[in-house]
């Protein structure tokens, strides 16, 4: 399957199976996400990643998220919280490009994880000092984002309206409104 396939099938879904992700399957995701791009090679992106089979680690995650978010994510096998550091490393000015970075590298984990069938949910819904305060995050980093992680699950067990949520068609504007002339 080509590049373009597999970001024309990246979805976000709202349900998962409860098949946890291979270790050795995890190690290509990091891989792609180091490999990003990134103004002066910062690499300002961390991650923690959180599976099910670590539960303190994961309760720890799922506690920060809002309740709309913790309803369908309950079901992912694997969190991660995505952060950044602020300023550069060389010269510990601040770095403006450093969520633009964090975003890339974020995609490069995802189009990886697409080509094994894992899809990955972001969401801006949860408390990003809770965050902060349980995995103790220094100022010097800021808390991004938090991503489900996982299998697609089936649909069938959504409620109603999660379930008409899950089966909406994705739409994407029309490409004369994003490339501006």
């Amino acid at each position: 399957m080509n590049t373009f396939d597999l970001i024309k099938q990246r979805y976000s879904p709202i349900i998962f199976s409860n098949k946890g992700i291979k270790e050795n399957l995890l190690f290509p995701l990091f891989e792609a996400a180091r490999w990003a791009p990134s103004a002066y090679n910062e690499q300002p992106w961390r991650f923690i990643y959180c599976p099910k089979t670590e539960n303190i680690k994961y309760e720890k995650l799922f506690n920060c998220l809002v309740d709309a978010n913790m309803e369908w994510a309950k079901t992912a096998p694997a969190l991660m919280l995505v952060l950044a550091r602020k300023n550069f490393s060389h010269n510990e000015k601040p770095n403006p490009f450093y969520r633009y970075d964090t975003g890339m590298a974020v995609m490069s984990f995802i189009m990886a994880a697409m080509e094994h069938k894992i899809y990955v949910h972001q969401m801006g819904g949860f408390s990003s000092e809770m965050a902060r305060d349980s995995f103790n995050i220094s100022d010097d980093y800021d808390v991004i984002s938090v991503a489900a992680i996982g299998y697609r699950g089936d649909t069938a067990v959504l409620t109603e309206e999660l379930k008409k949520r899950a089966n909406t068609p994705r739409l994407r504007k029309d490409i004369s409104q994003i490339l501006l002339t």
